[in-house]
């Protein structure tokens, strides 16, 4: 059975997926959303690659070197051992930038003997749409497209370049270097360079994790997942991406292929509000910046998604010529998702600025556009609360009344009001103490059924939808609140399969859900411990962790029989889930280390 056994090395520009047995398998440059250089994940035969492979039997482990995303593949063969230490550089130059060039550093460390290798070198740029040529150069090996949309990049390397284009073998015997950019390089490239990058992101990494909260349980699965959701930050704009690939189906040989090589409001201020608790609050900071330079004008409403660039149109197109992941097609680029109407962003989005409000220091300037954001955002909630939308899980058929984006619909009111109260600004307040209210009685007169004892997931509906789960974790209800217990007891029993979720069980655009959404599983087990199962809810989280790949990493979805990982890898949805389930199960206590830190910054 084929998993998605991948690492993730990025530098917050872009990133790459490499394989369990050291193979760059995905890669798009120079940034994110670009068109692939290596889509091997798609297609195995068209796709292209780039891997350092022994000339004779091998076996690998794989591994990060602890609190940092350089992730190492340790070859052991009979002649010899080595270590491919792969990263992308990020780190910051004596002028305090960020050096973050779009560039994978392959540093390969000597360990013993002297091992024969075959470099893979076989680039398939812009997906592979046309054919991609190789030359080698007196200083690199050059790949570029030879029709079509021109694309190029530049492979450095202490080995000879002509055995690397030719497949001949090169020998291990000392550290070695592989170094692939999107640019051609200023400065001469060496061994000694490359491991100089290596040792400054090391510290880079090492430092970051430093000023992430520890807590007293699961310090390692919350800064591994801390570590996850910073490569997908976007470092130009402040967008966070939903996952770094597209068209990883969410069931094998069916059509739930989406790209989420986007910025979605929900995904990225769930993930904000998670990585400013924490301690990451520049990360919040910038991706508030990045909404207010997208916030459209007074009067018009803003968009569920838009491209990490602050792009408006994200066209969706099919790319038949790529066979898809174990063949599931159609390989998918852009989203048609971007035009729907989802009435529960305003929520989350007023969720994360109230945190802003509270937590931090801002300018006049900045303040007074996040106020008229949050005006406009009651006015745009006030005019559509009461009308149908498409839903947390962007149905593409008709809109309904979903009992989630009403409550977010609450959330908004209750956030603005909040932050009106912050800034004394008592007539805001009271006005929209009563649109909250109105809200409130709305869902409670509606979105209860009296035949299932449970909120369901949308008005007149008895079906159910792990979504609501979430009324707590916003405020809308207490976990002490017998609808509560009898909603998430309901939930547990109608969508729970195999110790996995369903996000729902009725029928969709494209049939039932065959799949366990990843983030539902974690939904759950933070209800369960809520109303008290504290005991079921550990048990369920360790064995949901040990569904992870074997580097802690998750996808979007799971198979309910088999565990294997499916849908767009990594997926931030299902690593800020990881992340708020230890802090609810470690009681949210933080170390020791933690509270001396704590103690000093005040």
């Amino acid at each position: 059975m084929k998993n998605l056994d991948y690492g993730i090395i990025g530098n917050c520009r872009s990133a790459a997926l490499v394989s369990k047995t050291g193979s760059v398998d995905w890669l798009c440059l120079p940034h994110f959303a670009a068109p692939s250089t290596f889509a091997k994940l798609l297609d195995e035969n068209k796709g292209g690659f780039f891997s350092v492979v022994p000339n004779e039997a091998y076996e690998t482990e794989q591994f990060y070197i602890p609190r940092t995303n350089i992730l190492v593949t340790k070859y052991t063969c009979q002649s010899g051992v080595f270590e491919l230490h792969d990263f992308m550089p990020r780190y910051r130059n004596e002028h305090g930038v960020y050096y973050t060039p779009p560039d994978i550093v392959r540093f390969i460390k000597h360990i013993s003997g002297s091992v024969d290798v075959v470099v893979n070198f076989e680039p398939q740029l812009v997906y592979a749409q046309s054919k991609t040529a190789v030359d080698v150069e007196d200083e690199y090996i050059k790949a570029y497209t030879t029709e079509g949309e021109y694309d190029s990049i530049y492979l450095y390397s202490s080995f000879d370049k002509t055995s690397i284009k030719e497949k001949l073998p090169v020998t291990i015997k000392q550290n070695e270097y592989l170094l692939l950019s999107y640019n051609q390089k200023l400065l001469k490239q060496s061994t000694d360079r490359s491991y100089l990058k290596h040792q400054r992101t090391k510290v880079y990494w090492l430092n970051w994790s430093d000023k992430t909260t520890s807590f007293k349980k699961y310090e390692e699965e919350i800064n591994r997942s801390a570590l996850t959701l910073k490569l997908l930050n976007y470092q130009k704009s402040g967008a966070i991406l939903a996952a770094i690939t597209t068209s990883l189906p969410e069931t094998i040989g069916e059509v739930r292929n989406w790209d989420y090589r986007f910025c979605w409001i929900r995904d990225a201020s769930m993930v904000v509000k998670i990585m400013s608790e924490l301690g990451h609050e520049r990360i919040a900071e910038r991706y508030l910046n990045f909404i207010i330079s997208l916030m459209p004008e007074k009067g018009q409403k803003m968009q569920i998604m838009y491209g990490i660039h602050g792009e408006k149109e994200l066209h969706e197109m099919e790319l038949n010529h790529l066979e898809g992941y174990e063949g599931s097609q159609p390989v998918r680029i852009g989203n048609a998702a971007y035009v729907q109407k989802q009435n529960d962003i305003y929520g989350i989005l007023m969720d994360v600025m109230l945190q802003y409000f509270e937590r931090f220091r801002s300018t006049l300037g900045n303040s007074e556009d996040l106020w008229t954001i949050v005006r406009n955002t009651v006015k745009v909630v006030d005019e559509n609360w009461q009308q149908p939308d498409k839903g947390i899980w962007e149905i593409r058929s008709e809109g309904k009344h979903f009992t989630f984006s009403k409550v977010l619909c609450w959330v908004a009111i209750d956030r603005a009001r909040k932050i009106a109260q912050l800034l004394k600004r008592d007539t805001y307040a009271k006005r929209w103490k009563q649109l909250e209210e109105k809200i409130a009685a709305d869902i409670h007169a509606n979105a209860w059924s009296e035949q299932k004892h449970t909120f369901t997931q949308s008005y007149g509906s008895n079906d159910l939808d792990a979504a609501v789960l979430l009324m707590e974790s916003y405020g809308f209800i207490s976990a002490d609140d017998q609808r509560y217990k009898k909603t998430v007891l309901a939930i547990q029993k109608e969508l729970e399969h195999d110790g996995l979720m369903y996000r729902y069980k009725n029928e969709d655009d494209f049939g039932e859900p065959q799949s366990a959404f990843t983030i539902c599983s974690f939904w759950l087990i933070n209800s369960l411990y809520k109303i008290g199962l504290k005991n079921e809810a550990k048990r369920k989280f360790d064995a949901l962790l040990a569904c992870s790949n074997h580097l802690g990493l998750f996808s979007e979805d799971l198979d309910f029989k088999t565990r294997r990982l499916l849908g767009n890898f990594p997926q931030a949805y299902s690593h800020l889930a990881i992340i708020e389930t230890a802090i609810t199960l470690s009681g949210a206590q933080i170390s020791k280390e933690a509270q001396i830190m704590k103690s000093i910054h005040l």
